[in-house]
């Protein structure tokens, strides 16, 4: 035991500087408080109903009612106690307070990965630290992104577990890919894990290609072999929660359009222009090493009692305290210190200063395959995280690339550029220490990467106007609306413009300093090492801890103390109005449709309440979607708020402060039975016929049910009746009584993918009516009648999820048997 400490005392010291940075930047997270995240806070409005099911019966229920008419919980809130990785996941969460717990899954993940690189330990603490620290992984979190955050956060332990594979580590490695794949697409991340595949994609494709032209296909083979049984592994770990979103993502808005009339319906995916909506700025990639090059976050946080806008304004006689709340109130017209071409953006993409030469120096002195694959992958992603600025390429992949059309905000596979850009510039720092090279060589190399680094620098620095416009693409519209807002007074509108136009280059200006000063450090660092002006393991440690200082800077700007609040502002976030007091004194079951908190489609605070029409999540069921695109756009359709059983309507007045309450006697209830049945051919005539009619006395239902209705054994009893006795989101309990069969209509959004009907105990059909509702025929007489959400892919896949989940435990026990006894022979990769 004293020799293992000894041997991996480094390591530990490593990890536990590692945590400390992360209780000091997080200071506010010891002493109680909690980080205000905008997501999160969604997702509380999101899961309350599920919640409260788990906190009441020991399990969430796998449905929910609280957003939109009704949906699986699989893409909000779901238990997979059969998943290993569930557990690993929630050790972390437990020990470790948010938002700690993800940066120093950030940390330690790419530590492991330098060490399998074979670096010294304080040289993998650098980039280390070079990739956690990356302002968009800070970002995220401030936005309350946490399962983005923790899926970034193991990319690179399953890089590191890919490349011991290819090494010969056969068994080692594959089964650190399989743990480490496994909890990523636990996090239930799929467009992170997605882009990860492009990236490893290329990878394996450099490695057949090496392997064929040494003639060591067999290893290349076997490495394949081991690593996609790892895949598989991890893929059957994760059974349960893979199956249900394949068999949720075919029914959401990531599925295919069930109406051919709406020629601005995608096929299949998510439409171009909304896929589109967040692509990286060609230009913007300036950020990667200048921060504010394009203006930082959205926002007048830049802006200051200095800055040439507040000047402008105190120049016409506005007050100096009255100048920040004047510049709140042109934000919304567009007073942005941003001028990119994104709607709006958190931050910029920052890679680091001297990560970004680092980078550069690598593509001079690196010569392993490695630099081809990290070259190669970070092109592609850069060039696809374009865009609509780049359709040619966008446009290929978005149409034949096989799930690419599924995914929104494009410009986020740049996480993949985010990691491949401190590698390379941490190989390029190995190189210079141990290099093989003459020193005049790679001084000559370290000049032409300072040279091109510190002359974009300097470009920017003196002359950024010749290289940047710093007006937005919707310049003049701001201008007009300036005009418009100070009364016509043009002059002064222009000032105002311009003004801005002098903050940004300023801000750019500021930034290109800074960064040079980082640059000409790291450069100084760099010509120590070559020429041994200093020891080396001071270098990589100097090195390390001006990268922290670097990055630490920046994501401060982000994400810093003023974030935290205390925890009873946190409880606070949903209080009832007395609307809602009101409404929640009505027992029983119905929906709310909130129009008195801006849209009710992007607002998860009525479902915290109640058991909403709206809601906020970006894959809701498809048919939902069209419903809300047909019939709530512009007029809303009363006829449809009735069959969605529509008790309230919460409106405000034009202030917003006082709202009221329509308590509408026409929703048609829980269920009901009708006398008339209409039958159409498809979705479009579906759709065409809710638009006008009486949801109490006729059923809109689509031909291909209607083998399910037997017209010569229905009736209609006037005395019959249907209720709901007991609920429950998994299972709804009615009781009904009627002298003959008849047509029941549920006021419960139809997904035939779990959804089983039983009548006293015995499984009856079902079938779609009024375009999303469930329908059935049920017999004569008194009976109970169930609906059961029982989905087998979920059940299914946790059994499969059980029996893997054991296999790797054994297999990663098994490879650290071995790995003691005996360590596999290692190749050059």
């Amino acid at each position: 035991m004293n020799n293992w400490f000894s041997r991996n005392g480094i390591h530990l010291a490593i990890i536990g500087i590692f945590i400390a940075i992360c209780f000091v930047y997080f200071s506010p997270a010891l002493q109680g408080k909690g980080l205000l995240q905008g997501d999160v806070i969604q997702a509380q409005g999101m899961q309350k109903e599920i919640m409260d099911f788990k906190a009441r019966d020991g399990k969430g229920p796998l449905w929910t009612n609280s957003m939109f008419g009704g949906m699986p919980s699989y893409q909000i809130w779901v238990q997979y106690p059969n998943n290993i990785t569930t557990y690993v996941i929630s050790f972390f969460k437990t020990i470790f307070p948010n938002p700690i717990d993800a940066v120093l899954l950030y940390l330690l993940g790419a530590y492991f990965l330098f060490c399998v690189l074979r670096m010294n330990p304080w040289l993998a603490a650098a980039g280390a630290i070079a990739f956690a620290f990356s302002s968009y992984n800070f970002q995220i979190i401030e936005a309350g992104h946490s399962n983005k955050a923790i899926a970034i956060a193991f990319f690179a332990p399953i890089l590191a577990g890919i490349i011991m594979t290819f090494r010969r580590q056969y068994l080692a490695g594959a089964a650190v890919t399989a743990l480490f794949l496994a909890i990523e697409i636990r996090t239930n991340h799929i467009q992170m894990t997605y882009y990860l595949f492009i990236a490893l994609l290329i990878l394996v494709g450099i490695e057949l290609y090496h392997a064929i032209k040494a003639k060591a296909t067999k290893d290349f083979l076997k490495s394949s072999g081991y690593l996609a049984a790892a895949a598989l592994l991890a893929i059957a770990v994760n059974a349960g929660a893979l199956w249900t979103s394949y068999e949720y993502a075919k029914e959401s808005t990531r599925g295919k359009s069930n109406l051919s009339t709406d020629k601005s319906e995608p096929n299949n995916g998510l439409d171009r222009d909304y896929a589109y909506a967040w692509s990286q700025g060609v230009g913007e990639s300036l950020t990667f090493l200048v921060p504010n090059a394009y203006g930082g976050a959205s926002g007048i946080a830049e802006l200051d009692a200095e800055s040439e806008v507040a000047k402008a304004l105190t120049s016409k006689g506005i007050p100096a305290e009255q100048v920040v709340p004047a510049m709140q109130q042109l934000y919304q017209l567009g007073l942005t210190t941003y001028w990119g071409d994104k709607q709006f953006t958190s931050g910029p993409w920052y890679f680091g200063a001297i990560i970004c030469f680092l980078f550069v120096l690598g593509l001079f002195i690196i010569k392993s395959r490695v630099k081809w694959w990290i070259v190669g992958a970070t092109l592609l992603c850069l060039l696809l995280s374009f865009g609509r600025h780049l359709p040619f390429l966008s446009d290929l992949f978005f149409n034949y690339f096989p799930l690419y059309n599924k995914f929104r905000a494009v410009e986020s596979i740049l996480v993949i550029v985010a990691l491949l850009v401190p590698i390379l510039a941490i190989l390029a720092v190995k190189e210079v220490a141990f290099h093989t090279e003459e020193p005049k060589k790679l001084t000559k190399h370290l000049q032409y990467s300072l040279y091109i680094t510190g002359g974009i620098l300097l470009i920017l620095l003196l002359v950024p106007s010749v290289v940047l416009d710093f007006r937005s693409a919707n310049h003049s519209m701001f201008l007009e609306q300036l005009a418009q807002a100070t009364g016509g007074d043009r002059p002064f509108a222009e000032s105002i413009a311009n003004a801005l136009v002098q903050d940004r280059i300023s801000l750019a200006r500021m930034d290109a300093l800074r960064s040079l000063i980082f640059v000409l450090i790291g450069a100084g660092l760099i010509w120590a090492l070559i020429n041994k002006k200093l020891n080396t393991q001071l270098v990589f440690i100097l090195l390390a801890a001006v990268i922290l200082g670097d990055m630490w800077n920046i994501d401060q700007r982000y994400l810093n103390n003023s974030k935290f609040v205390e925890k009873n502002v946190l409880a606070q976030q949903f209080q009832p109005r007395d609307v809602d007091q009101m409404i929640m004194r009505d027992t029983s079951h119905f929906r709310v449709f909130d129009l008195s908190q801006g849209s009710p489609f992007l607002n998860s605070a009525p479902s915290y309440f109640h058991k909403s029409l709206g809601g906020y999540h970006a894959a809701k069921l498809k048919r939902y979607q069209e419903l809300l695109d047909k019939q709530f756009n512009g007029a809303i359709n009363e006829d449809v708020l009735d069959m969605l059983n529509t008790k309230y309507v919460i409106t405000s007045d034009e202030t917003g402060q006082k709202q009221t309450i329509q308590n509408r006697a026409t929703a048609a209830g829980n269920a009901w039975f009708v006398s008339n049945v209409t039958y159409v051919k498809n979705a479009d005539q579906e759709m065409s016929a809710i638009s006008s009619f009486d949801p109490k006395k006729v059923m809109i239902v689509s031909e291909e049910f209607k083998s399910l209705i037997d017209e010569k054994r229905i009736g209609y009893d006037a005395n019959a009746f249907i209720r709901l006795t007991s609920y429950h989101p998994d299972l709804m309990t009615y009781e009904y009584s009627s002298g003959k069969d008849v047509l029941a209509v549920f006021s419960e959004i139809y997904y035939d993918k779990g959804w089983n009907a039983y009548v006293d105990g015995e499984k009856i059909p079902y079938f779609r009516a009024d375009y999303l509702l469930r329908a059935a025929q049920l017999p004569g007489g008194n009976h109970k009648l169930e609906f059961r959400f029982e989905p087998a892919s979920y059940y299914t896949g946790e059994i499969i999820s059980l029996i893997a989940s054991i296999l790797l435990v054994l297999a990663l026990a098994y490879a650290i048997y071995l790995e003691v006894r005996k360590r596999e022979p290692e190749g050059n990769l």
